[in-house]
């Protein structure tokens, strides 16, 4: 959670970017207007859209953003691309909503809104990339980090709010942080609320890699297409691999490396991957 009222004190680039191209289509898969979905061949770009509160999270696009990836899933999408409209990423929760009298309770808020979008992230069967292109904070934060790769504007920050109003870290941040950065860092900054750089996020292992600002459009679109292009059956196994390597022991996880394997050597993808690298040509991968 932590909301729009965390927000940056300083612009995190002038959000002027776009990722459509000829071939891009904005679809209205959502019917709401708080998300922008685009889609460019078998990229598909789920654009946060409340800039004026930062893109903080209200029920409304919390429930879109669910929708979006379930359809994701069916669609033919073969990389997804979440990001933020302006100059924020995303700011966590909206704290007027919590605020209204008639709003949902924190527990509705985690049960209904972020813990659904956590688990979607990770249970898809593509690549998910955060490109965090402002300001961070709270669940916003945490929704990043549980993406596949994480990259970001040089002039973004990522930010664990919640101590700040007396809340703990959720939507999978006590989770994933320790894991990322280690067990100091993350409960320094989880206590604390510091602001990490994106520089110093990519130093310490929390994100993959910063982006100038001048190459953020070019730079996204590229890794996007690149992986919608990979062999995404193999994509989805690994990340069924890495999900499950945080709970077993190494023989445990040896065992599912075997079984996931052999998933992957019937696939199509290894057959295509196989024969053009003996006929030394690019591979053409379906995701099958």
């Amino acid at each position: 959670m932590v909301g729009e009222n965390s927000q940056p004190q300083h612009s995190a680039g002038n959000g002027n970017h776009t990722f459509t191209q000829q071939k891009s289509k904005v679809v209205n898969q959502n019917q709401s207007d708080k998300l922008i979905i685009s889609r460019t061949d078998d990229v598909t770009v789920i654009k946060l859209n409340r800039p004026d509160r930062y893109n903080s999270f209200n029920r409304e696009m919390a429930l879109a953003l669910q929708k979006a990836l379930d359809v994701c899933f069916v669609d033919g999408t073969r990389c997804a691309v979440i990001t933020g409209e302006g100059k924020a990423f995303c700011a966590g929760q909206d704290l007027n909503e919590v605020t209204d009298p008639n709003g949902p309770p924190l527990k509705t808020i985690l049960t209904d809104h972020y813990n659904p979008i956590i688990r979607k992230i990770r249970e898809l069967n593509m690549p998910v990339i955060a490109a965090v292109n402002g300001a961070a904070a709270g669940a916003g934060a945490n929704i990043a980090l549980a993406c596949d790769v994480v990259i970001a504007k040089e002039s973004s920050y990522f930010m664990q709010a919640f101590s700040a109003i007396g809340l703990i870290p959720d939507s999978g941040g006590t989770f994933h942080l320790p894991r990322l950065i280690g067990w100091q860092r993350a409960s320094a900054f989880m206590m604390l609320g510091d602001k990490v750089s994106a520089k110093d996020a990519e130093a310490m292992g929390m994100i993959y890699k910063v982006i100038a600002d001048a190459e953020w459009d070019t730079y996204v679109q590229s890794l996007s297409q690149r992986m919608a292009g990979m062999a995404t059956k193999g994509l989805a196994l690994t990340k069924r691999a890495l999900n499950l390597s945080l709970n077993h022991n190494l023989y445990e996880q040896l065992n599912f490396e075997e079984q996931l394997q052999t998933i992957a050597g019937e696939s199509s993808d290894y057959k295509e991957g196989v024969q053009a690298f003996l006929e030394k040509r690019k591979p053409n991968f379906t995701g099958n």
